[in-house]
């Protein structure tokens, strides 16, 4: 990593610690943040390692109807809620990893995306998810008995501390030996597997660390909004997750971080203004987005900087 990203990571750290404190509301930013620990899962298994899901809204809505009802029903402390709720979504991961692993392409997109709809309709029929209503007032509790989440600015400093480890584990994932035999398979895959790499292990342990961590994200999200509804589950969601991964960068860290950014800001500033037409309006923006940045935000970027670099040397 070169000074002047670090220095724009520190940057950035230092403004979501002053979030709070420079008048930008809590929820807004721990809700960006949620969403933003989402794109970064969902870029590990895309960007990484070549794998398009269409099925991610399954870990990421699910993991937060596990959540709240361990929280709400079975009044258990937030701790047990988010790791219940990260466990689910990684057995989860693990089940359509196994399902789906095998098909490349459009077939396994497809078969995240059928498996996906399969957890949507137990969610809309199970007794404990609370069906169209969902699971509603969800209470955030005390972290160890001690942290009063229901107060804004502690549970923004919580989930602010779970991004930022998260997203260090995962460029520590993709910077490790383990990450750059991921690369080789998005780049590669027939070259990998001449080389003796277990090529089918490695994708499937690549999509149970993405479904973990969309299912952290989910977890966050029921306890940071108190709901957990079928929007979380649907299909839509998937969308919008590779939306705010292809707007910010696919194969980038930041990228997704900056995609998810947008889309939730133009979402929260937009709807009530335009409603239903918010959807329409974020779908223009990312059609002229992908024509004009193909690489997504930060991926031009990162390309403008190279193309100097070369100018230079």
């Amino acid at each position: 990593m070169n000074p002047a990203v670090r220095v724009t990571y520190l940057v950035l750290l230092a403004l979501l610690i002053a979030a709070p404190l420079i008048g930008l509301y809590p929820v807004f930013v721990m809700k960006a943040l949620c969403f933003a620990l989402f794109a970064c899962a969902f870029n590990l298994l895309l960007g990484f390692t070549g794998l398009l899901s269409f099925g991610h809204a399954a870990f990421f809505g699910f993991s937060a109807y596990v959540t709240g009802w361990i929280v709400k029903t079975q009044a258990w402390t937030p701790l047990l809620g988010i790791l219940g709720g990260t466990a689910v979504a990684a057995l989860l991961g693990l089940v359509f990893g196994l399902v789906a692993i095998r098909r490349q392409g459009i077939y396994f997109a497809m078969i995240t995306l059928a498996l996906a709809q399969m957890v949507f309709f137990v969610c809309l029929q199970a007794p404990f998810t609370g069906g169209e209503d969902g699971l509603q007032a969800v209470p955030r509790g005390a972290l160890f008995g001690v942290l009063p989440l229901a107060n804004d600015t502690v549970m923004y400093y919580v989930v602010l501390t779970i991004f930022v480890a998260c997203f260090l584990a995962i460029l520590r994932i993709v910077t490790s030996p383990f990450g750059q035999v991921l690369k080789m398979i998005r780049e590669n895959e027939p070259r990998a597997i001449s080389l003796g790499y277990e090529v089918d292990r490695y994708k499937l342990l690549a999509f149970v660390l993405s479904a973990a961590l969309s299912g952290l994200a989910g977890s966050l999200k029921c306890l940071v909004m108190g709901l957990a509804s079928l929007t979380d589950v649907d299909w839509t969601m998937s969308g919008e997750v590779i939306l705010m991964s292809l707007l910010g960068g696919v194969g980038t860290f930041l990228g997704p971080v900056i995609g998810a950014g947008l889309v939730i800001s133009l979402q929260d500033t937009l709807a009530d203004k335009v409603g239903a037409w918010v959807t329409v309006i974020i779908g223009a923006i990312f059609v002229v987005c992908v024509l004009a940045f193909r690489r997504g935000i930060v991926g031009e970027v990162l390309a403008l900087r190279e193309r100097r670099k070369a100018k230079q040397g």
